[in-house]
């Protein structure tokens, strides 16, 4: 099983990237997708996750209204589309989900059962 994100880069406050997560190995319409950020010096969060046909959908407050979760089955990866970019949302990124991961919030307790990671993508906003 193989997750990998991309799509990071630099950007200019207010600017939008769109990060990917690929997946192989296993089918993602069989699976809640979760979005984590680390940023320099904090501890790994979760950001937003995605119940298995997108009937959930959830966010942190900080990104809500500027980050949209969304996936494509057949192309068996799913995206975070990121507008308005900060300087707080300077972080690496990373997808995770494992098999008994269902996506029914977003507080800290509701991102239990990664099995799997991707490697992260670097997102910086920066002047």
């Amino acid at each position: 099983v193989q997750l990998q994100a991309s799509g990071g880069g630099l950007v200019q406050p207010g600017g939008s990237l769109r990060l990917s997560c690929a997946a192989s190995g296993i089918m993602l319409d069989h699976y809640a997708i979760a979005w984590f950020r680390q940023a320099p010096g904090k501890e790994r969060e979760g950001i937003s996750c995605s119940s298995r046909f997108d009937e959930r959908i959830y966010y942190i407050d900080s990104v809500k209204g500027r980050f949209t979760n969304s996936r494509d089955n057949f192309k068996n990866t799913v995206y975070l589309q990121m507008n308005n970019l900060k300087p707080e949302d300077t972080a690496v990124y990373y997808c995770a989900t494992g098999p008994k991961f269902g996506c029914y919030g977003v507080d800290a307790r509701d991102f239990i059962g990664m099995d799997h990671w991707g490697k992260g993508t670097q997102v910086t906003v920066s002047s």
